[in-house]
């Protein structure tokens, strides 16, 4: 392994344990118990990978032909569950440090996968099609967030609430090009996740929203 690819599977394994603690989180508010934790935990974490394999025609998923971001997932997953069983939650998951947590995690993963996805277009030969690579980026990304919030019966976060896709798609077309660019590939990988972390954590912070029609409740 070169130091590229040593880099990606850092940033891979860093994001899957990012989105798993912010999908096991979710879990547990929702009052699941251990197994649906691991379960919405790891859904989380792999979903957009696995998405983002079949989109690209890469099968079987990374996930089955490499199972250590799955088993990263899992362990994760159970650990937040035993954490949040010892030690008292409801404080914690009552109050607005819950959402600022799952917010920073959230966000990691995002920024994360975004690159990560788009890298996996251009592995697969995609490069040139600027289009596609965004799209894949985009979907690994949230993914795995839109798949958790449906199991625990939730509208998915980016059709509903703050600004969410917009900074992937941003950041994901931002990556493309400055990756083409004679830039150093580990200075923008570090680059892009700095930059779209910081818009999604500005807009959970500032609570920025995309416009959306309020209808007046009868009676």
């Amino acid at each position: 392994m070169n130091i590229a690819d040593i880099l990606f599977f850092a940033a891979e394994i860093i994001g899957t344990i990012a989105f798993a603690v912010a999908g096991s989180l979710v879990a547990i508010r929702r009052e699941l118990d251990i197994f649906g934790t691991v379960v919405v935990g790891g859904v989380t974490a792999v979903g957009g990978g696995c998405l983002r394999d079949v989109l690209l025609g890469n099968l079987p998923p990374n996930m089955f032909r490499v199972p250590v971001y799955a088993i990263v997932a899992t362990a994760v997953a159970v650990l937040v569950f035993i954490i949040e069983y010892i030690f008292p939650a409801e404080k914690i998951l009552a109050s607005k440090k819950y959402e600022s947590i799952v917010n920073i995690f959230d966000a990691l993963g995002l920024a994360i996968f975004v690159v990560v996805g788009i890298n996996s277009a251009k592995s697969c030969g995609y490069g040139d099609n600027a289009f596609l690579s965004v799209c894949v980026g985009v979907l690994t990304g949230v993914g795995g967030g839109v798949i958790r919030d449906l199991l625990v019966k939730t509208v998915p976060m980016i059709l509903r609430k703050q600004v969410y896709a917009l900074p992937a798609i941003i950041g994901g077309i931002f990556y493309y090009f400055l990756d083409r660019s004679a830039v150093n590939e580990i200075i923008c990988v570090v680059i892009t996740i700095v930059f779209i972390m910081t818009i999604r954590i500005l807009a959970a912070i500032l609570h920025w929203n995309l416009p959306k029609i309020k209808l007046q409740k009868k009676g």
